[in-house]
């Protein structure tokens, strides 16, 4: 009984982590080409397409806000 618990851990802890990536994916100022490439990745081989998106994937900080209203500190 204590595999299945171990395995189930590890089976919520990677979905919650694919959401997590699927979410980051679409948040992002990518085309949506490429966000649809990633997502299909994500959710056909979702260890695999975890890592791939964690090593290549995100890059860098979304840009700030460039308007005046959001600037007021």
């Amino acid at each position: 009984m204590e595999i299945f618990s171990f395995y189930t851990a590890l089976l919520v802890i990677v979905l919650l982590l694919d959401v997590w990536a699927i979410n980051s994916v679409w948040r992002s100022p990518k085309d949506n080409g490429s966000k649809a490439g990633w997502t299909v990745l994500i959710l056909i081989a979702p260890v695999l397409g975890l890592v791939i998106w964690g090593i290549t994937g995100p890059r860098g900080v979304a840009k700030a806000p460039t308007s005046p209203s959001h600037s007021k500190g």
